[in-house]
């Protein structure tokens, strides 16, 4: 396999789900009512993980659990940035790396085939001009246009070579970050984990939003879409089945009071754009979901909503600076 061919489709296995068979979307069984409600949180991937299962047997609900955070710990094992040991750190550092784990070129697979389809808005290799900002806001300023170049001149995916027997950074002092991707990714393979265990119906929170069958007493999973200007408000109720939910916002991370520069970083001119405030996206997996978020905040509003529309079962809901909403038809909002 070279650079730029790739085994995935339009998303990997989105249309599947990556454990090899569709997450449930049936109707509601009338029989939910007798399940028993477990929930779990951890920390993983630099956030709050959450997940709530039900099952008939409190116990094999409690196991399948276990088993999901242990899925979720391979993955930050693999694609960890502040694991020293882990695969992502030893590539970064050494710009090479034999015989990676298969979930690792899944995702990056997965992301460079994104930035084929966001004419390179979405770039897994930003971590140099992201490091550029962090090291310039321990010291109360923006980097300099200078800093900009010379980090941009290390950000360009197509110098990341992969195949499943190793992976290369072309130039030296080229770094990846997995953060636009890894949480969503992780949050479908604890969705596999919860599945091999016989939950069918359950919520995994990451930061994104994975699904299996739906809530007890209810049709549809109902999640609120948090509003990125009025703290502990909501833009709305988003109600769903069958699909996975991520956001990407200004807010999340910001190195300016006023958002205007924070943590998305357009790789093709080093500073954030200005248009959008946050961008929601409904998909087929969380990996998708999280990837394309990232991306279409990256690319805007008409471009971003172009690229949606695309793809089959994605769905978006836009926010921009003066706080107006818009979403493409079938986004769940209720």
């Amino acid at each position: 396999m070279k650079r730029r061919q790739f085994v995935f489709g339009m998303f990997g296995a989105a249309a599947v789900g990556l454990c090899g068979y569709r997450y449930a979307t049936g109707p509601q069984a009338p029989n939910l009512a007798h399940l028993v409600k477990v929930s779990k949180t951890g920390q993983a991937l630099g956030t709050t993980v959450t997940i709530t299962a039900y099952h008939a047997d409190r116990k094999v609900a409690r196991d399948a659990l276990t088993e999901a955070f242990e899925a979720i710990e391979r993955v930050e094992q693999t694609m960890s940035l502040y694991r020293p040991d882990s695969q992502l750190s030893k590539l970064n550092r050494d710009g090479f790396l034999a015989n990676p784990q298969a979930s690792l070129v899944q995702v990056l697979e997965t992301a460079l085939h994104l930035s084929v389809q966001s004419n390179g808005a979405f770039d897994v290799s930003i971590q140099p001009l992201w490091a550029a900002y962090e090291a310039a806001s321990q010291q109360e300023r923006l980097p300099t246009p200078t800093e900009i170049k010379d980090a941009k001149n290390l950000v360009n995916w197509q110098n990341i070579e992969l195949s499943e027997e190793q992976i290369s950074l072309s130039n030296k002092g080229m770094a990846l970050t997995l953060n636009g991707i890894a949480q969503g990714y992780a949050a479908d393979v604890a969705a596999c984990a919860l599945k091999a265990h016989g939950i069918e119906h359950a919520l995994i929170d990451s930061g994104e939003i994975s699904t299996v069958g739906v809530p007890a007493h209810k049709d549809n999973w109902t999640i609120g879409i948090k509003h990125p200007r009025e703290e502990d408000a909501f833009l709305g109720v988003a109600s769903f089945k069958g699909r996975c939910l991520a956001t990407s916002g200004d807010y999340e991370s910001h190195f300016t009071d006023d958002y205007e520069q924070h943590h998305l970083l357009d790789p093709r001119s080093g500073r954030s754009p200005q248009e959008l405030s946050s961008v929601t996206v409904a998909a087929p997996t969380a990996m998708e979901a999280d990837a394309l978020s990232t991306a279409v905040f990256l690319m805007g509003l008409e471009k971003g909503k172009e690229l949606i529309e695309r793809l089959p079962n994605v769905d978006a809901l836009f926010v921009d600076k003066a706080n107006h909403t818009s979403h493409t038809t079938n986004f769940p909002i209720a």
